[in-house]
């Protein structure tokens, strides 16, 4: 009886971890200091450590705020105060040889560092801003955004 409890607990973390993988999710936020959302269609949720970033979301951070989100890829992308982010194209699927990352800058700071998308596939990953379009064929930058 024992054992049947065991193998009970092992499908049900099995079954939780596939929906968990299989949301469509695209990233996950990690870290979080004050004011910080995710703009989701018509909604807004907190952004709290933990909470998944979907294709389409729009990161933002108020004054005193700062967000750290890692995506699928291992791509990371922190944002600094008054900044705005959005997740305009993720597809991670490289067994299907389906790899894009587009993320546009509204205002703000980033910090970026290149996931495997980048490495596999450097010409699919742009960072878009208001003024210039920067195509990713290094690990890491720092774009700063100004205006409202």
């Amino acid at each position: 009886m024992k054992h049947l409890g065991s193998a009970i607990a092992a499908v049900l973390v099995l079954l939780v971890g596939s929906a968990a993988a299989s949301d469509g999710s695209v990233a996950v936020v990690k870290t979080v200091k004050g004011p910080a959302s995710i703009v989701r269609g018509q909604s807004v949720v907190p952004a709290v450590a933990n909470e998944r970033v979907f294709q389409g979301d729009t990161l933002r951070t108020g004054a005193d705020g700062s967000l750290g989100v890692i995506f699928k890829d291992d791509t990371i992308i922190s944002l600094g105060p008054n900044s705005e982010l959005v997740v305009d194209v993720f597809l991670y699927a490289p067994a299907e040889g389906k790899l894009s990352f587009v993320a546009r800058m509204l205002r703000g700071t980033a910090a970026y560092v290149s996931g495997i998308i980048a490495k596999l596939s450097p010409q699919s990953v742009r960072f878009e801003t208001p003024v210039a379009t920067l195509g990713i064929r290094g690990t890491r930058f720092l774009v700063k955004v100004g205006g409202e």
